[in-house]
């Protein structure tokens, strides 16, 4: 939440207008207004001196107009006055991210490169379905997990995604899909997965608050049950994550084994097995009717065997898990040093676990042709620390404590 500390002027203009810090403005002086709380909006006008009961009116259309209408232009704000819309121009604009690369698949996936104003390049996809429609939105440009089926995770990282770049991605699909105004019936777009560049608990602040204008029922007005959020067990940001957030909760967890976790997920060393699965118990709002789903890629005599099923099943057992296991192909990318498990392997693992009562569906690849499909989004980057990274999630951590 922006605050009114710290105070800097807009560059550009004859008279400054003082505007916090975290408003930082475009290179042609103006505010971009995406990614901003109805709160922050009004901060915004008053902080470009309107006055204060002018600015919780325009505020509140604003927040109409851009979240709910999908508007990036104020000369299409009807219900405010055409002499407001040179005030408005002047000092603010609506961006949606750039759009470097648009592709279709054959089985209809579509994939977007996306490039933001300081020319860092990340990714989304739209995975269209008979009765649902998923957006797998990216939280960081880039990766630090090093995961080493994960085409993703060869990736060096950035930066963390703003929430106007969160959002964004969703207010672009909604664009491409032409479905403004908001509306809860007949989308295609009704579910979104935390699934796409980065790990969203390493940018916990901005996934949650581009989260929170996805899920406002005055704007985006997604049901937080239609959304989730995928992690590979940064577990000292989970409970935070439950109680702040709230949304359904996947775990990339690929293995049941120390050795073989170390390997594929380096997290783990960190944060193991044991403590990650006692995270997902404590997870607030877990029920039969709301599981969480544990994500598992399929790797040909790495983590595949009947033993591998069988441990599975024990561990969730053990920490009386209501749990969605989703088996995924692993899908190739070059340069990687695995292969996918034989469909006859894929087969065996699922019908041990689905043989306990757990849930364990064979995941149908999607978008490879564009390499769309999970863990071969890429594109270049720089790297930041892993230990940075972990530094600042327990620094958050304690502070929520």
């Amino acid at each position: 939440m922006q605050t009114a500390a710290n105070l800097m002027p807009i560059p550009g203009h004859i008279d400054p207008v003082p505007v916090p810090r975290s408003f930082v403005p475009r290179s042609d002086g103006r505010i971009d207004l995406l990614g901003l709380s109805l709160a922050d909006l009004r901060m915004a006008l008053e902080t470009s001196q309107l006055e204060e009961k002018q600015a919780k009116l325009r505020a509140k259309q604003l927040w109409h107009w851009i979240y709910n209408r999908g508007a990036t232009e104020f000369s299409a704000m009807t219900d405010i006055s055409k002499t407001m819309h040179p005030w408005l121009e002047q000092r603010f604009v609506i961006s949606r991210p750039n759009v470097v690369e648009a592709q279709v698949s054959t089985d209809g996936t579509r994939k977007w490169l996306l490039r933001s104003d300081d020319a860092q390049d990340y990714e989304m996809v739209f995975i269209p379905d008979a009765d649902r429609g998923t957006l797998c939105v990216s939280s960081q440009v880039g990766c630090t997990l090093n995961c080493t089926f994960c085409h993703t995770g060869t990736m060096r990282l950035v930066r963390n995604l703003t929430p106007a770049e969160i959002v964004g991605q969703v207010m672009l699909a909604r664009d491409s899909l032409g479905e403004w105004p908001s509306q809860p019936e007949g989308r295609m777009l009704t579910n979104i997965v935390m699934m796409g560049m980065g790990e969203p608990l390493y940018n916990f602040e901005n996934v949650r608050d581009a989260l929170k204008l996805v899920m406002d029922g005055a704007g985006l007005a997604l049901s937080r049950r239609r959304i989730t959020l995928s992690t590979s067990g940064v577990v000292p940001m989970m409970a935070r994550a439950g109680a702040e957030i709230g949304v359904n909760l996947a775990v990339s967890l690929h293995a049941v084994t120390k050795e073989v976790r170390d390997e594929i997920v380096p997290l783990n060393r960190k944060y193991g097995i044991e403590e990650l699965l006692q995270a997902c118990a404590d997870y607030p709002g877990t029920n039969n009717a709301r599981r969480i789903t544990f994500e598992y890629v399929m790797l040909k005599d790495k983590n595949d065997s009947d033993a591998d099923a069988h441990e599975l099943v024990r561990l969730l057992r053990k920490y009386e898990l209501p749990a969605k296991v989703n088996l995924i192909p692993f899908n190739p990318w070059p340069g990687a040093v695995y292969e996918c498990s034989t469909p006859e392997r894929i087969k065996s693992f699922s019908s041990i676990v689905f043989g306990a009562g757990i849930s364990a569906p064979v995941r149908t690849p999607r978008g490879r042709d564009i390499d769309a499909a999970c863990g071969q989004l890429k594109t270049a980057s720089e790297k930041k620390s892993r230990a940075q990274l972990d530094r600042e999630a327990a620094a958050e951590s304690d502070a929520f404590a």
